[in-house]
């Protein structure tokens, strides 16, 4: 890490530095450790988060999923024994799987937000580990571009069928044809009505106003690869555009990820939306059910075990491959790895324009 440009946590409105620390490996992800200097934190401002004062001290509460309860705790509780011990208070945690809050109570106020920011940082690191749970989506399943897609599917593997690594488990499931906005890592049912909250305030504050309170017309035309080599592709998707020449999808999309990032409940991957709708990707080669993340960094090892096709016949002849036009009119908190009973993913909440 560049120590004259540390990497920087938002957190609660604020933004604290991540220092270097030594970890110490363990075999399993659930047993690391945490571990910071006695000094780290002390000296944060009291306004960060409530601080109530009674008859003993200080106590705090923090709201945490109980998955990541176990990186709290850590090995033997031995994270948990260090963060009592250096910051002199005393941490208590739901049992497993029980939803609630952890309370961290002391007799100094400096101890109990010293102990507080530790944990917000300890799980703010390890939520970025967990694989994402939702993920927001722009339902494109419609019969006509469904029927449009097999067309496609069909003549590919009539025409190209040849070319190295192309095949059938390719293609994406026509019933799950969509759009990714952004993903998001939600734990419990709080979390999963926080992002359907969210996602209601900003039908009221912005979409409504850019949509006009109409669906927005879009046309699914030509196939564009993701990365550098076509003869070498993973990723193959049909592009995206307002039928209008507009760029209201792109503001709404790109006006989304930004609110639910600062919200916390997003990691901000790129500086605009890529509006893209996966025809073709070599993770459906194993796993017909998998989704592809917008970042294409992470997972590097997924990627590793991919095989590659070669896309460049497909990309000269199909490069303007119409999939027709179709009416949006919502924006969906998608379920990973579900399906509804018309075969897209199980919706835990949406936002209609």
């Amino acid at each position: 890490m560049d120590v004259l440009r540390p990497t920087l946590i938002r957190i609660g409105g604020r933004v604290y530095r991540k220092n270097l620390i030594q970890e110490q490996a363990y075999q399993r992800e659930e047993e690391e450790d945490f571990c910071t200097g006695p000094s780290d934190c002390a000296d944060e401002p009291c306004d960060a988060f409530v601080v109530e004062e009674t008859e003993k001290g200080f106590q705090c509460r923090v709201e945490v999923p109980s998955p990541l309860y176990k990186y709290i705790i850590g090995k033997k509780g031995e994270t948990k024994k260090r963060l009592e011990t250096e910051t002199r208070t005393s941490i208590s945690i739901p049992k497993p799987g029980v939803e609630g809050e952890i309370v961290i109570t002391g007799q100094h106020r400096s101890g109990v937000i010293s102990a507080r920011t530790r944990i917000d940082v300890l799980l703010d690191s390890f939520r970025k580990k967990q694989p994402f749970t939702h993920f927001l989506s722009i339902a494109l399943n419609q019969p006509a571009i469904q029927e449009k897609f097999l067309q496609f599917k069909e003549e590919v593997l009539e025409k190209c069928s040849k070319d190295h690594g192309v095949s059938s488990s390719l293609f994406q499931n026509p019933a799950k044809l969509h759009l990714t906005l952004g993903t998001l890592v939600l734990l419990n049912e709080q979390e999963i009505q926080k992002a359907c909250d969210l996602l209601q305030r900003c039908k009221e504050d912005f979409v409504d106003q850019i949509a006009g309170g109409k669906p927005l017309t879009v046309e699914v035309s030509g196939v564009e690869y993701m990365n550098d080599d076509p003869a070498m592709t993973d990723v193959l998707y049909a592009k995206v555009h307002m039928k209008d020449g507009s760029d209201r999808l792109q503001v709404i999309a790109d006006q989304l990820v930004e609110r639910f990032v600062a919200s916390g409940l997003m990691l901000k991957e790129w500086d605009r939306v890529k509006l893209h709708a996966t025809v073709m990707n070599t993770v459906f080669r194993k796993d017909p059910s998998a989704e592809e993340r917008n970042n294409t960094m992470t997972g590097k090892s997924s990627f590793k075990e991919r095989e590659s096709f070669n896309g460049r016949n497909i990309l000269k002849l199909f490069e303007n491959f119409y999939f027709g036009e179709v009416q949006l009119d919502s924006v969906r908190l998608s379920q990973r790895f579900s399906s509804d009973a018309s075969g897209y993913y199980a919706t835990s909440g949406q936002l209609t324009f």
